[in-house]
């Protein structure tokens, strides 16, 4: 019987285990996607260790430049493990690549630059391909329950 009850509750769960152990809300949220994609590993831990994970899962709507792992890899080993140890400054960095409302890649191409959660701006550029600052987005308008995302090469600093 114990066990039944354990097994119902595991199957009627909407959250899951991600990374470290710390838990991630299922559905199709910008926390979930991010949780569920390989490609935004260390994203993720980013935004546990920045807990940042009930934000990405809350009502927004958000969009998010998302940075991949490839992106992170291009900032030295060193800077990487100070950042996520400083959670203040992680918490402007990550709040950096978020924009309040949904912006959909049509829009943002009409854009010429976006004001972030973190409260500086990002510039938009369209002349080659579409940047955000130095960023050049590789994938749009991966639909979240809360927003969306638009993936990027590089990770954003704000000023």
């Amino acid at each position: 019987m114990k066990r039944t009850l354990i097994m119902t509750a595991l199957m009627c769960s909407t959250t899951v285990f991600a990374g470290g152990g710390s838990m991630v809300p299922g559905g199709r949220t910008i926390a979930a996607i991010v949780a569920n994609d390989p490609n935004f590993s260390t994203l993720l831990s980013a935004v546990q260790a920045a807990g940042l994970v009930d934000t990405l899962n809350g009502a927004g709507p958000y969009t998010v430049f998302a940075p991949t792992n490839a992106a992170f890899a291009k900032i030295p080993q060193a800077d990487l493990q100070a950042l996520l140890n400083d959670r203040e400054k992680l918490r402007a960095v990550l709040l950096y690549h978020v924009v309040p409302g949904r912006v959909t890649s049509a829009q943002v191409t009409k854009l010429s630059s976006a004001t972030t959660a973190e409260g500086s701006a990002v510039s938009i550029s369209t002349s080659n391909g579409v940047r955000i600052n130095d960023a050049r987005v590789t994938r749009t308008d991966i639909g979240a329950s809360n927003g969306v995302i638009h993936v990027i090469d590089t990770v954003l600093m704000p000023q």
